[in-house]
């Protein structure tokens, strides 16, 4: 039975997670189209590429940011999983350790404390504190039932990224101390709680994506966030692996199993 081939499509620009995943894929045989513009590739639409032309000798997967991911994906039949929006809201309060809402940008305006507000599966909305909803984007700019999850504000000392396939912790790595970039390899503490994230709430995560988690000055273990593995950054974390999840994570919409369909963005 043939192998079937594989592309990986990258974005104009590439970020140097974007640039290891590159040679990662080259070295396991893939090939590589990068694009020129936010626009499908040439020649990746034609027939007997994309998942939508039933070809299955061939399947294209994609690593970018989601404005290039929205363009390209659909064209090329591939399905971006995402974790669902309201995800981090939901989680117990002994993952989180915080309260975490999902509501409009519109209710946000009425906060009157300050809190961290972001988008929850793109940047539209900028990740930070916001000393009350009076700063957030007004409505002249964010329509004002756009969702953003809004939470307590916390501090953590040490921040890990787990890329998780297939309800098990694939590959871990720090990314930042003290609020402040910095890698390293996962210690076991992350790697134990990756798997009670998984143990609670592993259900209502798609087969590959990316949570990062991280410790307080309590020594405290909480989710910070779900990300999309398609469009999020590896660190430290085995290449290999983190392109295990990335091609997961966006491939053909025709290989989706059912438990994935219900996470597709």
């Amino acid at each position: 039975m043939t192998r079937p081939s594989r592309t990986l499509v990258l974005p104009p620009q590439l970020t140097s997670s974007a640039r290891t995943l590159r040679t990662t894929a080259l070295r396991r045989g893939l090939r590589i189209v990068e694009a020129t513009a936010s626009a499908v590739p040439e020649g990746l639409g034609r027939p007997g590429w994309a998942g939508g032309t039933g070809n299955a000798a061939h399947a294209v997967h994609l690593h970018a940011g989601p404005s290039f991911a929205d363009v390209v994906a659909p064209t090329l039949g591939i399905a971006l999983l995402e974790a669902p929006a309201d995800w981090l809201a939901r989680l117990p309060r002994a993952l989180t350790r915080r309260e975490v809402r999902a509501m409009p940008i519109g209710e946000a305006y009425r906060l009157r404390r300050p809190a961290f507000v972001k988008s929850p599966n793109d940047k539209s909305i900028s990740a930070l504190v916001y000393a009350d909803g009076s700063r957030l984007p007004g409505p002249d700019a964010v329509d004002p039932a756009t969702v953003v999850l809004v939470s307590d504000v916390m501090t953590f000392t040490v921040e890990y990224r787990l890329h998780l396939l297939d309800g098990a912790v694939h590959t871990a790595g720090q990314y930042a101390e003290g609020g402040r970039l910095r890698l390293g390899s996962a210690d076991r503490d992350a790697l134990a709680f990756g798997r009670e994230v998984l143990a609670t709430a592993g259900g209502s995560l798609p087969s590959a994506i990316v949570v990062d988690v991280g410790r307080d000055d309590g020594g405290r273990w909480a989710v910070i966030e779900a990300n999309a593995a398609w469009a999020s950054g590896c660190y430290e974390a085995d290449p290999s692996r983190a392109l295990d999840t990335v091609l997961r994570a966006a491939g053909p919409a025709t290989d989706l199993s059912p438990h994935d369909r219900a996470f597709v963005r």
